[in-house]
């Protein structure tokens, strides 16, 4: 296999030693025993994590590379005309070595990094793309496959085989395989470059994020933060050798708590700014120059291949196709979700008047008082909602769902190796007891976990000679912690966020294809994700899995209610701040000259032309737009979380006109969209299950925007 991807997000907490062990400088040198070189003699083959030691991965990658070198030579020296089963059935299979080794390399550099780790990292990945290169460049492997594909009209290919060609002749095309020899050349240098700035910038946003902190040492100071705050920030504070004290950081469950509730206006402006300003301070950890370096090679690239933009280049083999496609969507949607913001803006500075200031809102005060306007109009706190959705039931509800919907079922299981104290992991079986797959979950933020949530993997979905290889999936989070007294206990937003990664592990679990090159769309991706997130709030499925941590009692019918009025709250703000960061992606990527950019300019510009409001400030601002810089799965591709949206509104209308658990229909959206992987295109695929091409007005309506 050539490649695969995970999905990125956010940043972390406290230091948790990782399950990979240490190894000693001569150790380090040479290294007998090397798990990775025979099978995991472990329960459906896992990692042997308890056995890997950080001394392993450079010589497991080394030889890795190597074997598939050999595997990729075996093919092009075939004396055998060239055909689907000597060609590009045996390039899909290759790399299994090096499947296996990025799997675990990248799944725990994810969750449980340290220095040694992102050393090997910068080690490796200028040895990855070349690697990659070099099978992308190769004349003669591309020889073979161009015959193959030239003649597939002849040939007597399924659909996945059809689409698995077509895959890799449009994969070796936009690796340059066309090139002539100094664009091959340059094209190299390219790779090679940007993978180590894209891997600098991931960098620098983790140490930026985890080296902020803001120590609090006067209860004045913690004025409005609701108690289980407060004792989060308590441990904190211990965790680092400041007891006594308190302890704010920029992980999700500490920063967006304290400006919602901190009545310390100056405080929340400390934390916002620290927040938004990572990256961006012209020192050591500063991203703008890597930023600007990225736009500029990835048009370099683009053009290279004969593309106008990068976008141009990105989008071709996406649902959107092109940047008028992608740049018509936003349009639509930013015209009422604009108009709907500056409403939310004229409440907030109306209700700051109401409390005796003069101050103008400002975006670190928009959290603060959504909160009280929420309040205010739907007698609704966060804080009621929270004790009833403990994690754990949380958790147990969506497996519940699934259950309900796909007759699948989850079993914990202790004897299997994991990489982290705090991990989990369950089989998931068929109704029938067959076995599909096994998930991993990790949900607590720690400083060597990226932030965010992301759905990945240490084994994807396949077949080989008639037999299934079952997936390896990982569910992981940065959600609130347990406390002294307390378990954790989720905010709604956590709750949605939870369904939404569980809805990426069903997708991957559910995989039936023969061939891991099969990928997935961008933009098509998140359909399962985001149609998960759909039951989350739907009030006969809140009083199956919203119960009261200590009472066990359902949520009550008024809170419900509640969360039913509140449900257009604040919609043009999170719409406005989403498709904020669409358009600066977008933006970055339809550079048409090399030409180095201001990047705090530039976004100024990008933001400016589409008349974002200054008490707003866009989801991800380019130093710490890990989505689009530490990689290039959603460069170009942000969007996608505001594609996915029109289908998954559309997709569950299917589900309410025949009912919430209407296993006719669930069975439809798992045969149709969830088990075919990349197999088909994916607006077939979602016609095949719906009838048509999806809807905006679902969306519209849901949002409050029509």
């Amino acid at each position: 296999m050539l490649g695969s991807c995970t999905e990125p997000v956010e940043k972390m907490d406290e230091v948790k030693e990782p399950m990979v062990k240490e190894s000693s400088s001569q150790e380090l040198q040479a290294v007998v025993a090397n798990p990775f070189f025979e099978a995991f003699d472990t329960p459906f083959g896992v990692p042997s994590f308890e056995k890997i030691e950080k001394a392993h991965f450079m010589p497991a990658l080394t030889k890795a590379m190597e074997e598939q070198r050999q595997e990729i030579a075996a093919i092009v020296d075939n004396p055998d005309p060239p055909a689907f089963e000597n060609t590009v059935d045996p390039l899909d299979r290759s790399g299994s070595l090096l499947s296996k080794v990025m799997s675990v390399f990248f799944g725990l550099r994810g969750t449980n990094t340290d220095d040694e780790m992102e050393k090997i990292a910068e080690e490796f990945m200028p040895q990855l793309s070349k690697h990659q290169d070099d099978i992308f460049l190769d004349e003669r492997l591309f020889d073979r496959i161009r015959t193959v594909y030239e003649k597939k009209e002849t040939l007597s290919l399924n659909t996945e085989q059809s689409t698995l060609l077509e895959e890799y002749y449009q994969d070796f095309v936009r690796g340059g395989a066309n090139l002539d020899a100094e664009g091959k050349a340059k094209l190299r240098e390219i790779n090679k470059e940007l993978s180590l700035l894209t891997l600098n910038f991931g960098q620098n946003v983790l140490k930026e994020t985890n080296r902020f902190k803001m120590v609090l040492d006067k209860e004045e100071d913690l004025s409005g933060l609701p108690d289980r705050v407060v004792a989060g920030a308590a441990q904190a504070a211990k965790d680092r050798g400041h007891e006594g004290k308190w302890v704010f950081t920029q992980h999700k469950p500490s920063l967006i708590p304290f400006l919602q509730y901190s009545d310390c206006r100056e405080l929340r402006e400390k934390m916002f700014k620290g927040y938004i300003e990572r990256g961006n301070y012209d020192d050591e950890l500063d991203n703008k120059e890597n930023v600007s370096k990225i736009a500029v090679l990835r048009f370099e690239k683009a053009h290279l291949l004969g593309h106008k933009t990068y976008a141009d280049f990105a989008l071709d083999r996406r649902m959107a196709r092109t940047p008028a496609g992608v740049y018509d969507l936003l349009n639509k949607l930013w015209e009422p979700a604009l108009a709907a913001a500056k409403r939310e803006a004229s409440e907030l500075q109306e209700l700051i008047k109401k409390d005796g200031h003069d101050f103008k809102l400002e975006p670190w005060d928009w959290w603060y008082y959504a909160e009280r306007l929420r309040k205010a109009k739907y007698d609704l706190d966060e804080n009621e909602l929270r004790p009833y959705f403990d994690l754990e039931n949380v958790r147990n509800g969506v497996f519940d769902l699934a259950t309900r919907l796909y007759g699948v079922q989850f079993m914990e299981r202790t004897d299997i190796p994991i990489y982290d104290p705090e991990a989990k992991v369950f089989e998931v079986k068929e109704g029938d007891g067959a076995h599909i797959g096994l998930l991993y979950v990790d949900y607590f933020p720690r400083a060597s976990k990226r932030g965010g949530a992301w759905c990945g993997g240490f084994r994807e979905q396949s077949k080989k000679d008639g037999k299934k290889i079952t997936p390896i999936v990982t569910n992981v989070g940065n959600f609130s912690k347990p406390t002294a007294d307390k378990p954790a206990l989720l905010s709604f937003d956590e709750v949605n966020t939870l369904f939404h990664e569980f809805g990426h592990a069903i997708h991957s679990l559910f995989s039936d294809v023969t061939y891991e090159g099969l990928r997935v769309k961008t933009d098509f991706v998140e359909l399962p994700s985001q149609v998960m997130e759909n039951w989350a709030v739907e009030p006969e499925f809140l009083k199956m899995y919203a119960r009261h941590y200590e009472t066990g009692e359902a949520i009550p019918d008024h809170l419900i209610e509640k969360i039913r009025q509140s449900r257009f709250f604040n919609q043009g703000f999170e719409t406005v701040e989403y498709l904020a960061a669409c358009f600066l992606d977008m933006d970055w990527h339809m550079l048409t000259e090399p030409i180095e950019q201001d990047v705090n300019g530039f976004e100024d510009r990008s933001l400016g032309k589409i008349g974002l409001i200054p008490e707003i400030v866009v989801r991800y601002r380019s130093p710490y737009f890990n989505h689009v810089f530490s990689g290039d799965y959603y460069s170009a591709g942000y969007y996608s979380y505001v594609w996915a949206p029109v289908l998954d509104a559309d997709a569950y209308e299917a589900f309410k006109e025949a009912g919430l658990f209407d296993r006719q229909t669930a069975q439809s959206f798992r045969d149709n969209i969830l088990s075919r992987g990349g197999s088909e295109d994916p607006m077939v695929l979602y016609k095949r299950f719906r009838g048509a091409e999806p809807d905006i007005t679902p969306l519209l309506k849901r949002k409050g925007f029509q």
